[in-house]
């Protein structure tokens, strides 16, 4: 199965991302890990990790940390 990334902006509503889909969760991490501030930058609020269409975890801020 697929891993990808929803995108979300800050109300949750689920926005365009880059349309990346990957083999295993270590390369969907990995990509997100070189690109989140990337994301952000482009108005993505948070993030969720889904495998297929279930939720593996998020969703997950990108907002700085307080």
């Amino acid at each position: 199965m697929e891993y990808r990334w929803r995108y979300q902006d800050e109300q949750g509503r689920e926005i365009d991302g880059p349309p990346e889909l990957f083999a295993d969760q270590t390369d969907a991490e990995d990509w997100f890990s070189a690109r989140w501030p990337e994301l952000r930058d482009a108005g993505v609020a948070q993030v969720t990790l889904l495998r297929a269409e279930s939720e593996v975890y998020g969703p997950m801020s990108l907002a700085p940390a307080e």
